[in-house]
């Protein structure tokens, strides 16, 4: 009974806060259709800060960052294809996140199926390592908060630990 009600009470706080989200957004949309409205000054940044682990090549990745910055957040973008994680920032990000290392696998356009990274005999330790020389393995957009830790995949679940509301109206590009 008790598991059932925490993840009973997980989800409704799970589902408060996006209907919270879609509020602020929503009257974030009426705020800028009102002539009369007052708004805080466009070009003010928020002093938030915000990691995202982004490759540029990835459509997910350049929606969550454009979602970043349109909550008025400059992040530290790390590509980290380019400068990839030491082993224990990987650690790090994969404890906080609170996630198995095979979790953060990514599978497509990635060595993963040359190496047997599907097999059940690699330990995390294993699979961490094969990270560390295949950074491509490594699934992207990781995005660090002080709300948390978070794979925003889909890019909107980057909304649950970002705390500045966005600005205005957001299209994801296809």
């Amino acid at each position: 009974m008790y598991r059932s009600e925490c993840t009973l009470f997980g989800l409704h706080r799970k589902i408060l806060r996006r209907f919270r989200n879609a509020l602020v957004n929503e009257s974030a949309v009426l705020r800028m259709n009102d002539p009369n409205a007052k708004t805080e000054d466009e070009s003010a940044v928020h002093a938030v800060p915000v990691t995202i682990y982004h490759n540029p090549a990835c459509g997910t990745s350049r929606n969550v960052l454009a979602l970043i910055r349109n909550a008025g957040v400059e992040p530290t973008v790390i590509e980290y294809l380019k400068n990839p994680p030491d082993k224990a920032t990987l650690e790090s990000l994969i404890q906080r996140m609170e996630i198995r290392p095979r979790d953060l696998l990514r599978e497509k356009g990635t060595p993963y199926a040359e190496l047997g990274l599907g097999a059940d005999h690699w330990t995390d330790a294993q699979l961490i390592d094969q990270m560390l020389v295949h950074p491509v393995l490594i699934n992207r957009p990781i995005v660090v908060t002080p709300r948390g830790v978070k794979l925003c995949r889909p890019s909107e679940t980057v909304l649950d630990i970002l705390a500045p509301p966005q600005k205005g109206p957001f299209a994801k590009e296809d």
